[in-house]
């Protein structure tokens, strides 16, 4: 397949699950295959100029609000805009959905479940047995997937790919590079759509 897109996200990122299926319906539109890659922004902000949501300006959390309650009504797809468990450290649940592919070998087998378990479903991703109970619902062995997420090799790919999309230039998420040219955003999906039409 000639047309790939990196596409790379955090599950604790509302941005990236209010563009998730609207990015695989561009790619499968257009033949592209998509490379899930969850990363770890706690370790890209630091080098990229970017903060977490706790230590951004009061005005700059309020407006983020508006912003969130506009697309979500924008672009069809439920949200709740202040889960009970966010901030949440998304790290277990990355290493989730790098197990889940390598697993199953779908790519992007567990991101939408584990998407909506935070933000339609009020569920925690920090907790182990949300996480385990989340693969269960999705025909996976809860418990084996999940000591498959703690192992070496999947928290070694987790770390990989967090530093390939630094030395890439990823700074936010959802982060789409097609043909080295980036997109950030979910808002600017419709500009990779435009050129995956090229």
């Amino acid at each position: 397949m000639s047309k790939i897109v990196d596409y790379y996200f955090t599950p604790a990122s509302p941005w990236s699950y209010l563009g998730h299926q609207r990015l695989e319906a561009i790619a499968k539109r257009h033949g592209a295959e998509i490379r899930y890659k969850p990363v770890d922004y706690g370790k890209i902000f630091p080098v990229s100029g970017g903060l977490p949501l706790g230590k951004r300006a009061p005005q700059r959390q309020a407006y983020r609000l508006f912003e969130l309650e506009r697309w979500r009504k924008a672009v069809g797809v439920p949200l709740t805009v202040k889960p009970k468990f966010h901030p949440v450290a998304g790290d277990l649940a990355s290493q989730l959905i790098l197990a889940a592919e390598k697993q199953s070998g779908k790519p992007g087998a567990l991101a939408l479940p584990v998407f909506r378990a935070c933000w339609v479903e009020d569920r925690n991703l920090a907790d182990p047995a949300t996480l385990s109970a989340i693969a269960d619902e999705q025909g996976f062995d809860g418990a084996a997937l999940l000591t498959l997420a703690r192992s070496p090799e999947i928290v070694a790919r987790y770390q990989q790919l967090t530093q390939e999309a630094i030395d890439r230039q990823v700074f936010g998420a959802p982060f789409f590079i097609y043909k080295d040219e980036p997109f950030w955003g979910q808002d600017r999906l419709d500009f990779l759509d435009r050129a995956l039409a090229e």
